[in-house]
């Protein structure tokens, strides 16, 4: 298990965390569980009520959509962090292809550290909104992933 001086130097290298302040890791770091999977292992599934975010501390892992893959994950990537701004089911299935370390912060605690740290929320919200422009408009994401626009739940105007 990763040392919590670990996690804050692991978590200085995550794009979602790139905004914050060493002080900052730290007590992310000190609120963050971690767990290890192995190989194989199904991290989160699709269709499940979700309520925590997760960052690969070491290791790699598969995302699939409708039994389809989508992406592949590794060391410092992160994923589930939706879960902690909206209470939907997961979007997708996330399975361990390596032996994996993640670092895991729930719900409960993602609200701890919004009181301990008042400028982390406007950080991430900042770093998620950076991440939805990157994927650009949805004709444009619909393009790489085969998906019809029409399929999209909003309208393209809609999206800013």
């Amino acid at each position: 298990m990763a040392t919590n001086k670990e996690i804050v130097r692991r978590l200085e290298n995550v794009a979602l965390f790139a905004r914050c302040s060493k002080s900052d890791l730290k007590i992310v770091a000190r609120h963050a569980e971690t767990i290890e999977v192995e190989s194989g292992r199904i991290i989160v599934r699709e269709g499940d009520d979700g309520d925590a975010l997760f960052v690969l501390l070491s290791g790699t892992a598969s995302v699939e959509r409708a039994g389809r893959q989508v992406a592949t994950l590794e060391q410092g990537e992160y994923f589930g962090e939706l879960a902690l701004l909206d209470p939907a089911t997961r979007a997708a299935t996330v399975t361990a292809t390596s032996d994996a370390e993640l670092a895991v912060l729930g719900l409960r605690m993602f609200r701890v550290l919004l009181r301990e740290l008042p400028t982390l929320g406007a950080k991430l919200l900042g770093d998620l909104a950076a991440r939805v422009r990157e994927a650009g408009a949805p004709d444009q994401a619909c393009r790489h992933s085969g998906v019809p626009a029409s399929a999209l739940p909003i309208a393209a105007s809609t999206w800013v």
